[in-house]
């Protein structure tokens, strides 16, 4: 018997042949036989069907809410409205990464945070540290389900399946009590893919009926169900940081290039002291994009050099499925980091050169979203 946890699509992922493995403690599918290239250029192309349902959700109700939410996350809370999301960030004391997340204000004193899978129990016993005044963790990751529909016909595939007009919903937006085939959920205009798409969270009872709803809708557009392997290379191309790679407890927002999302002109937040000293002096490493020039794929943790001396490591690294080009995200030292420079990357004992390239490595065209 697996001791591996698992979200209530398991069942069907052996029902369409998917490839499990074990991710961060979690009996996941890393691909369906269409395979990882497939499911990829389905999701650029076409439309693809994510189960994400490890991820967890909290939410944050009473008077103090808002300022429980302010106080441990970087991004700025209070210029939310009800029905609005926004990505965010929440720091330790030293101003390094605790987790990424989404904040959604579902209501004047309540909010839902989205959590990693991997960072569920770190994330809440951190918040029940720092949790003070009126406001109450509500931890509602095991009822909840979500299911990502994404890609560029991700909106016409969703529509025919309810009768609310998606067309007018935009980006980092979600309406709650949404009738989907039958089910109800919280349908939102987000995704980890770098395409358009929606997240559609709802009951862990009624995932089954509408992955398998969305999947027969989704046919004649060419849908496909995805795995975490396709998941991976398209928030790569996009370069959307994950969590434990680009982001960890040792990095922090500004050298991971996401600086836009931490606020430092707000009221006091865990971490912002260290942040505003480090903007002050100026960073001493960030994340880069990598294109290899000599031939060889740059894989997570290879070490970057320059001469004998290293100057930083790959974060993710493989065969673009979109450009067919080897590239790769890095923390280096900001010495090192200007567009175009000249870098050494050590692929299982050979040293290659690769350059610094611009971020992201894929960009879908607009008229395709919202």
């Amino acid at each position: 018997m697996s001791s591996l946890k698992r979200t209530p699509l398991y069942p069907l992922y052996q029902e369409l042949g998917g490839k499990t493995i074990d991710f961060g403690g979690w009996d996941l599918p890393v691909q369906f036989p269409a395979g990882i290239t497939k499911e990829h250029e389905a999701v650029r192309t076409a439309a693809g069907v994510f189960d994400v349902s490890h991820m967890g959700e909290v939410y944050i109700t009473g008077t103090d809410a808002l300022a429980f939410v302010q106080r441990i996350t970087t991004n700025d809370a209070s210029k939310l409205s009800i029905g609005q999301a926004q990505y965010s960030l929440m720091c330790n004391h030293d101003g390094g990464v605790v987790d990424d997340l989404l904040v959604y204000r579902t209501g004047e004193l309540s909010f839902m945070l989205v959590i990693n899978a991997s960072n569920i129990t770190k994330d809440l016993a951190w918040m029940h540290a720092h949790v003070n005044g009126d406001a109450k963790i509500q931890d509602a990751s095991d009822q909840t389900a979500l299911i990502a529909l994404q890609g560029p016909h991700a909106e016409a595939i969703l529509q025919s399946l309810t009768d609310v007009t998606l067309s007018s919903l935009p980006g980092f937006h979600f309406l709650m009590n949404v009738s989907i085939a039958g089910v109800t959920g919280i349908v939102s205009r987000t995704g980890y893919t770098g395409e358009d798409g929606f997240e559609i969270y709802l009951d862990s009872a009624d995932a089954d009926p509408l992955f398998r709803a969305i999947l027969a809708a989704g046919e004649p557009f060419g849908i496909l169900p995805c795995g975490l392997g396709a998941r991976d290379t398209l928030r790569f191309e996009a370069a959307l940081p994950l969590y434990g790679q680009e982001l960890s407890d040792e990095i922090t927002p500004l050298e991971a290039g996401l600086g836009f999302f931490v606020k430092l002109d707000k009221a006091d937040f865990i971490g912002k002291d260290v942040l505003v000293e480090q903007k002050k002096k100026g960073l001493k490493r960030k994340r880069v994009g990598v294109e290899m020039i000599e031939r060889g794929i740059p894989r997570a943790h290879y070490k970057i050099h320059d001469g004998s001396r290293v100057i930083g490591e790959i974060t993710t690294g493989t065969q673009s499925p979109t450009l067919k080009k080897n590239v790769g995200m890095a923390i280096i030292e900001a010495d090192y980091a200007g567009i175009g420079s000249v870098i050494e990357v050590d692929i299982r004992g050979k040293i290659l050169q690769a350059e610094i390239c611009p971020l992201p490595f894929y960009k879908r065209k607009k008229g395709n979203s919202k």
